[in-house]
Order: structure tokens, then C-alpha cells, then sequence
């Protein structure tokens, strides 16, 4: 087996990655995540995923390399990672009651070849209808300004869901792992 990378500095995919219980290393990419002008939200996680594989493989070849990116979309515009609480509680008080999609973009680029196998899996999340108390104590309690959305799905945030669907709840959290399997099982690597 190749070594695998994972091409992220995202403590959330490194844990989500850990529990394939594969060996694995690390990396940030040094890529521009600059959203293009007319970009598609599909076409930009997948765009951005490919991009921060292809930029370790110079420097670790003959290497299994994992790029994901992930967007929120709101009333068809990008939401970002709000980063303070202000824009969390606006992102919130906009999604109360709506629809958020997710779409995660994943790359396993095989810097030996140079194939890369590409997805964008989707997972929408149907929030309850949230007061602004509710949603100030939720942000004190959890402190989600380094994600998309401003909850954490895989903590407290998932008390503001009403419901969920999609093929892979681990896309929400940014590392799609039952379509990352798959990727790995077509390039021979094989998981328990």
C-alpha cells in the first residue's frame, strides 16, 4: 500500500480519517480557496479538492493523497465559516427553520500515476426553528466559528437539527468516508 496523506490541517477530517484505522500522516496544502467568479458550489469543492491533493504531490510521491473541501449553501448563496460570533448568530438566525446543503469535495490523487478520483457528496440538514436565546446559549455552549454552518454536527449542533438526509453522515463533519472507501478500495487499499 501506498502511504496515505491526508492534505489538511483540519483536526475534524484528521479524527474522521483515524477511525479507518489506517496509517496516515498529515499536511496542510498552501492553496488559494479563492471562490471563482460564477464557480459553481459543486464545481468549487471539487475544484478545491483536487487542487490541495495536487499540491503535495511534488514533494511526497508514490503517495495516497486526501483532499476535501467543504461549503454550506444557504438559499442557493456560499455560506462560509462565520469566525466570530456575530456572523454565527446571523448564519443561524438565516438557516432557522430552512434547509443547509453541504456539499463535500473529495480528491484521492495517486501522486505515483497521477490519477485522481473526484466526488462532491451532498448532505442537507433541515434546522428547527430557532429562537435568538436558543441560539445565543448554543453558541456559548459550543463555539462553532471554524465551521460552515456554525454548529457542529458531530457535538451540541445537532440538537438544532429537526432532520437530516444524505449518503454519508461523516460528509457533514468534512471527510466523506463511506465514497473515501471506495476511492481506497479501487486503488487496492484495504479497510477491516
Amino acid at each position: 500500500m501506498l502511504p496515505l496523506l491526508l492534505a489538511s490541517s483540519s483536526v475534524y477530517r484528521r479524527e474522521l480519517l483515524a477511525r479507518l484505522q489506517l496509517p496516515f500522516t498529515c499536511q496542510s496544502p498552501d492553496i488559494d480557496e479563492s471562490h471563482q467568479p460564477g464557480e459553481p458550489a459543486i464545481e468549487l469543492v471539487k475544484r478545491l479538492a483536487e487542487e490541495k491533493a495536487r499540491a503535495l504531490a511534488d514533494s511526497h510521491p508514490a503517495h495516497l493523497i486526501i483532499g476535501s473541501d467543504q461549503v454550506a449553501v444557504l438559499d442557493g448563496r456560499i455560506i462560509g465559516k462565520p469566525h466570530t460570533f456575530e456572523k454565527a448568530r446571523e448564519q443561524l438566525l438565516a438557516a432557522s427553520g430552512t434547509s443547509v446543503t453541504f456539499l463535500t469535495g473529495l480528491a484521492l490523487l495517486n501522486s505515483q500515476t497521477g490519477l485522481c478520483q473526484l466526488d462532491c457528496i451532498p448532505f442537507t440538514v433541515h434546522m428547527r426553528t430557532l429562537d435568538p436565546q436558543r441560539i445565543e446559549r448554543y453558541l456559548h455552549a459550543e463555539q462553532p466559528y471554524d465551521c460552515a454552518g456554525s454548529f457542529k454536527a458531530e457535538g451540541l449542533g445537532v440538537s438544532l437539527f429537526q432532520s437530516t438526509e444524505g449518503p454519508d453522515a461523516t460528509s457533514l463533519v468534512g471527510l466523506p468516508l463511506i465514497r473515501l472507501v471506495d476511492m481506497l478500495l479501487a486503488e487496492g487499499v484495504q479497510t477491516p
